[in-house]
């Protein structure tokens, strides 16, 4: 995609995403292949109104009731929904949030939901704020299981730009959120140092999302358009992966502890040597598995490889493995997503041959020294969010909008 938010000239910003297109035909393909002629780079076909059948972008979490909640965002609003058969059907929605073509929408900003076992349900969300594409994230919550949200408000105010907020909710109902903060960025070029990028937020609520504690950088220097991939290790802390931008402006992913006395080392993933001041717009992911084993896959188009590729770590971020290509070679892959429960480890991601798009599944029950055969879980010939995937006690779901066949919850997997 377009960097919208760097201050490149013309001929450099084009020559940039000539080049990503280039090195990977498919690269703007990854979420809606079917319907190019119809619609730009990043943006579903066009469809009216503000309900599930028009979004773009859907977020599931699955309470320990068994009550599914779903956020998404279309016609520039941000709605919720309930459903207590797994997503066969929703309860009337409750629009959050309306900022129309302000809103910050799509598969990598996708609005974030979570909920505690008392009924206290956090939304965050990001808009825009101006026209050089500032965001600010908003906050909402409700205390009655979803039914009814407060006016949202900002998460933090410091004049910049905040963008991408993941959002993690701990087993004692404390919230983690990490985000795309830009105030590094702003002071920077405003004392005449010109910096690219963004940097690595994030705070913690201890009161269910009414109030956080100051906010802090994890890695000053990071991706400024890629969601950050959030998963709880054994000890209940926070580990993200996030796309950095290392010496040489070089774009390849990092992991990071998140502890109480705050952020550890950041850990490379792989020297995928992706030199680049565009914008892929194609976060990573992230999972934990309970021996402390990182599950990490992402996307690149660096100098020694491309393509999307998984790898893991067994010493907290130290070190990682040598990393392995998913997807066949001659299909555009992309999107992955990971999922660990116990030792068990489900890894999904896109595939698009030309005509249709393909969730493809991978699935290790022995913390990721073996995988499984590759197998296709759903597909679409029409426009598709990311696949996701979301568990309930020992089973495990793949949820997926697409435009075609509407939001699917489909069991994938369990553990005994």
């Amino acid at each position: 995609m377009m960097n919208k938010y760097h201050h490149l000239n013309l001929k450099t910003l084009l020559l940039g995403v000539l080049g990503l297109l280039a090195l990977n035909s498919a690269f703007s393909q990854m979420d809606h292949p079917a319907h190019m002629s119809k619609m730009s780079m990043g943006k579903p076909p066009a469809c009216e109104g503000s309900g599930l059948d028009c979004a773009n972008a859907a977020t599931p979490f699955l309470r320990a009731d068994g009550k599914l909640l779903l956020a998404w965002t279309s016609g520039g609003k941000v709605s919720v929904a309930q459903s207590v058969d797994m997503g066969k059907t929703f309860s009337l929605p409750t629009v959050v949030a309306e900022h129309g073509k302000s809103l910050d929408a799509g598969g990598d900003a996708r609005p974030q939901i979570v909920s505690d076992a008392k009924g206290n349900v956090f939304l965050a969300y990001a808009f825009f704020k101006d026209s050089r594409w500032n965001a600010q994230i908003n906050t909402a919550r409700s205390t009655d299981s979803g039914t009814t949200f407060s006016v949202p408000e900002s998460l933090v105010v410091n004049g910049s730009s905040e963008r991408f907020p993941s959002v993690l909710m701990r087993p004692d109902g404390n919230i983690f959120i990490a985000w795309i903060d830009k105030r590094l960025v702003a002071a920077s070029n405003k004392s005449g140092q010109k910096k690219l990028g963004g940097s690595i937020a994030y705070s913690n609520s201890l009161d269910s999302g009414r109030t956080f504690q100051t906010e802090r950088i994890a890695n000053e220097d990071s991706c400024e358009c890629c969601r950050i991939g959030v998963s709880l290790n054994q000890k209940n802390q926070p580990v993200i992966i996030y796309r950095a931008i290392f010496p040489g402006g070089v774009r390849d992913h990092a992991s990071q502890i998140i502890s109480s006395n705050g952020p550890d080392k950041i850990r490379r993933i792989a020297n995928d040597g992706w030199k680049t001041d565009a914008c892929p717009h194609h976060g990573p992911a992230i999972a934990v598995s309970s021996q402390g084993t990182i599950h990490t896959a992402w996307f690149t188009q660096g100098a020694n490889r491309a393509g999307v590729f998984y790898a893991n770590s067994h010493n907290e971020g130290a070190s990682y493995s040598e990393p392995m290509r998913l997807g066949k070679v001659d299909a555009s892959t992309s999107r992955p997503y990971l999922l660990a429960l116990g030792k068990n480890v489900w890894l999904v991601w896109k595939e698009f041959d030309g005509h249709d798009t393909v969730v493809v599944m991978k699935q290790s029950g022995d913390d990721g020294k073996t995988w499984s055969k590759e197998a296709i879980l759903s597909k679409t010939a029409d426009y598709s969010d990311h696949p996701l995937l979301i568990s309930q006690g020992n089973q495990v779901f793949l949820s997926w909008l697409t435009r075609a066949d509407g939001y699917q919850l489909t069991k994938i997997g369990q553990i005994e």
